[in-house]
């Protein structure tokens, strides 16, 4: 129900009975109207009728603006757990190149610009995974190029044969440190259009399927 939408005081009627609940949650039973309304008053509080089609109406004795306001708060709430977060996912090699690495930095921060979180993860093989100081190092870059525009959700950690960072889109509070370390003050960078955006994700597409068959 929306604010609007809740009767007040004298705006309760066309019901000559209501169930209320006291100012401390206790039940005042069925009385009428003008009972609710008097208890209300020397309570120094609204009396709001919460569920109209109840039989009979249900009404509470309450502050009715700081009614309103946690209502607010928890519409919001409610709303914000509904949005899912999307995460997308670079992927990564020890010692990749600045020409492969440079295109799938610029793919996450189109999708962090977009309010997606980004897993950047890199793929050990062979005798790789003994020198993980290595992607160690890889992914404090990464996260360093985009500091501008994420922040450092989850630190590197080893899952499975591969190290795995996750950034998350805006800024810590009270400045995070990229990948644990001091982050450097990235360099300004324009920012992603969508159309560009669409282009870089059809070749990550086609350098994920070059993976495969490696």
């Amino acid at each position: 129900m929306s604010a609007s939408d809740y009767r007040i005081n004298d705006g309760i009627r066309g019901v000559p009975e209501v169930r209320v609940i006291g100012p401390n949650g206790e039940n005042l039973g069925v009385i009428t109207v003008a009972e609710a309304l008097r208890a209300a008053r020397e309570a120094e509080k609204d009396l709001v009728e919460v569920s109209p089609t109840a039989s009979p109406p249900v009404c509470r004795i309450l502050d009715y603006g700081k009614f309103l306001y946690e209502k607010s708060k928890k519409d919001k709430e409610a709303r914000r757990a509904q949005k899912t977060i999307e995460v997308k996912e670079i992927r990564l090699r020890p010692k990749t190149t600045d020409h492969h690495r440079s295109f799938k930095v610029r793919a996450a921060r189109g999708w962090l610009g977009n309010g997606m979180k980004v897993k950047v993860r890199i793929r050990f093989r062979g005798r790789e995974i003994t020198y993980p100081e290595i992607a160690r190092s890889e992914l404090r870059e990464v996260a360093n190029e985009l500091a501008d525009i994420s922040f450092v959700e989850s630190s590197p950690d080893m899952e499975g044969r591969t190290m795995l960072m996750v950034l998350a889109p805006g800024k810590k509070s009270g400045g995070g440190k990229a990948a644990g370390e001091k982050a450097e003050k990235p360099a300004k960078v324009g920012k992603v259009s969508a159309e560009e955006l669409a282009k870089l994700e059809e070749i990550l597409k086609q350098d994920a399927a070059t993976e495969e068959v490696e």
